[in-house]
């Protein structure tokens, strides 16, 4: 039991490096000795314009993810740990899986956009981290995270190339998707003695506080993670302006609800685990199961209301695909 881990691991990590070497390459490798200097600069121009938007996505990943799911007082150091574990194989995991989607036979080319999305599809697995945090060991988390960045990749590809939905912030296809997986794994891992709780479900005052670094991390940067793969322009800008604002306004809408509904002013939740046999420790539901669905349910208003060429047919396919793909998935590899 002690060498299934390690020997995983490597395994593993041998298995995306002969990957890579077979069917990645550099995205100006493709360019011809009289196309060099031409395609270069325009290359380096869009790489560099991009890299603070992949900066500010990165944090998120590894900081701000890493540093929410420290709430458990005993679980901390662990849950930033794996959280660096899951990220650093799920985001070469996701540039194999989604460049093969979306190379259309050819060698897989990597540039900026490729590095931002493989980070998307990180983020998938460690929304869904959330859910079964405390759960499982860190070689259950190696698997969870190549057959989620597969099912992801798959829906993902269906979502913006067959139903040819709008899905900019990926709310259907990062947060629903993520939130329901997660859920779904944890639905099959639950033991009914989580009914009454479990003595390391608690948190302390400085566990609490390193949660919140976290969540700070993750709430500066979302305007970057909404708009970095939004096309340049108007459409971008439009996405960090809104972002922005919008996260102001939830800060106090949140702060204002949690004083009226709760008398320590404190948010709770426990419906799914005393009625529905789910045990969500990291509350992925509230964070980015409801948000997701509901920025689902707000695309599809949108696109009726004219403000996209997606058929709202297509648009409503691709949430119910996003939730349909998750769910299964996660029972799968919950199982």
């Amino acid at each position: 039991m002690r060498l299934k881990f390690p020997l995983m691991a490597i395994v593993l990590e041998i298995a995306m490096i002969v990957l890579f070497a077979l069917f990645v390459e550099y995205e100006m490798d493709q360019t011809t000795p009289q196309q060099v200097n031409i395609t270069t600069s325009t290359d380096m121009g869009k790489f560099l314009e991009l890299y603070p938007l992949f900066q500010d996505v990165h944090v998120m990943i590894f900081v701000g993810f890493g540093f929410l799911m420290t709430f458990l007082k005993k679980y901390g150091f662990s849950s930033v740990g794996i959280n660096l574990l899951i990220a650093a194989l799920g985001l070469q995991w996701g540039t194999v899986v989604q460049g093969i989607l979306h190379s259309q036979g050819q060698k897989i080319t990597i540039g900026i956009k490729n590095m931002i999305n493989a980070d998307f599809s990180t983020a998938t697995v460690l929304i869904s981290f959330g859910a079964v945090l405390g759960k499982t060991s860190p070689t259950q988390m190696l698997i969870m995270t190549i057959i989620e960045i597969a099912v992801f990749a798959g829906n993902e590809y269906l979502v913006g190339e067959i139903f040819k939905a709008s899905d900019i912030g990926a709310s259907m296809t990062i947060h629903a998707f993520g939130a329901y997986f997660g859920l779904a794994v944890a639905g099959i891992l639950y033991r009914s003695a989580l009914r009454r709780g479990h003595k390391n479900e608690e948190s302390t005052y400085y566990s609490d506080l390193f949660a919140m670094i976290g969540t700070l991390f993750l709430w500066m940067f979302w305007p970057s993670f909404n708009s970095a793969i939004a096309e340049p322009g108007d459409k971008q800008s439009r996405a960090i302006v809104n972002t922005y604002f919008s996260l102001v306004a939830c800060v106090v809408t949140a702060f204002a609800f949690s004083s009226l509904v709760e008398r320590r002013g404190k948010l709770n939740m426990p419906l799914f685990t005393t009625k529905l046999g789910i045990h969500d420790t990291c509350g992925v539901h509230n964070l980015h199961g409801l948000p997701g669905v509901v920025g689902g349910l707000a695309g599809i208003a949108a696109v009726a209301l004219g403000a996209s060429n997606t058929s709202v047919a297509m648009q409503a396919a691709a949430l119910c695909s996003s939730i349909g793909t998750a769910v299964v998935g996660g029972l799968i590899t919950g199982t």
